[in-house]
């Protein structure tokens, strides 16, 4: 494989390769190879976290000897005072394995609540528009094992049906673009083993240890069950069992939105029948759902409770119009209008 063919250094090259003399570095690389199995060009989000530069490594890896084009951009939320250096300081990491980050910033107004969420699907909408920008259809992201399980905890705090238990998927196909997860089948130690293997040091997010962030709690107390014993790949292959009767119920989500919707795409417009609703109470929420993300362009569902009052006032013959995730719901005789809000 020529210099010109790789575009990056041979001194960057071989420092890569190099890295995988060591045995668990290179079992890792193998199983990444093997896992990701992509042969178009890709996006990279980076965070500057151990699992995220973990991924750093490995795409730039996994670039050079597919002969493929990977963009690597990492989002300035500008919520915290020292956000902009450390993100330049991450940048400044990455330049020593040849990979130029660019940097988005986040402007406008800030959220005070909920910031976790709102935070996460303004830094999908960055990377989407820049995908596009590309014209790459792939965006990698650094979700792990751990997370994987610290996402099914949180859901069963909020009271999530088996679709939210289940919602990190290895790849999801979103406006256009499909957001892969590569680390989902790793633990964050052996990430944070190749990271430091790699680069020696990162940057450590100060918020991943705030208590008053739910996830963090949720860390903290799954850290004690793994003192009792608790084991995360057994745990894995139970949500997998779940994702398999999900599947099921997908079947049936898909059959109704067929049979009882009409996308008007040019005007971003959805109709739904009667029939729509008269489907069991899982498979009606899931569609109803899956019509608020498609019209109201979110990637991340709304909450639960909402959308079960939203279906419980639709249900209802006096139902005129209401809201929901950045969408107009109304009523038109026998018929559901539901457009994107302006």
């Amino acid at each position: 494989m020529s210099q010109k063919n790789l575009n990056v250094p041979i001194k960057t090259h071989n420092f890569l390769q190099s890295k995988l003399k060591d045995k668990l570095t290179n079992q890792i690389y193998k199983k990444f190879e093997r896992i990701l199995d992509l042969n178009e060009n890709f996006v990279v989000a980076v965070s500057g976290g151990p699992d995220s530069l973990a991924l750093a490594f490995l795409t730039k890896l996994y670039s050079i000897n597919k002969s493929l084009k990977a963009k690597y951009f990492m989002i300035d939320h500008k919520l915290r005072l020292d956000s902009t250096k450390e993100a330049n300081s991450v940048k400044k990491t990455l330049k020593k394995i040849s990979i130029n980050l660019k940097i988005l910033t986040w402007t406008g107004t800030k959220p005070k609540t909920n910031i976790q969420s709102i935070s996460r699907n303004k830094r999908y909408s960055l990377l989407i528009a820049q995908s596009k920008k590309f014209k790459i259809n792939n965006i990698l992201l650094g979700h792990h094992l751990d997370d994987l399980i610290e996402n099914f905890f949180i859901r069963i705090l909020r009271g999530s049906g088996l679709n939210g238990l289940i919602s990190l998927d290895k790849k999801v196909a979103y406006d256009q673009v499909n957001f892969l997860r590569p680390l989902i089948d790793f633990n964050k130690k052996d990430l944070i083993y190749v990271t430091n293997k790699v680069f020696g040091s990162y940057v450590s997010d100060p918020s991943n240890e705030n208590i008053k962030f739910k996830r963090v709690k949720i860390r903290k107390l799954l850290a004690e069950f793994q003192n009792e014993g608790f084991d995360k790949n057994k745990f894995f292959l139970t949500i997998n069992n779940l994702k398999y009767a999900n599947e099921t119920i997908k079947f049936y989500i898909k059959e109704n939105l067929e049979k009882n919707s009409y996308f008007f795409k040019k005007k971003n417009l959805i109709l739904i029948n009667k029939n729509f609703f008269q489907q069991s109470q899982e498979v009606i929420f899931r569609s109803f759902a899956e019509v608020i993300k498609i019209v109201g362009k979110k990637y991340y569902l709304s909450r639960g409770k909402k959308l079960i009052r939203v279906i419980n006032l639709i249900l209802n013959s006096s139902f005129d119009k209401t809201t929901l995730g950045g969408c107009i719901i109304q009523r038109v005789d026998n018929t559901i209008i539901i457009t994107k809000e302006h």
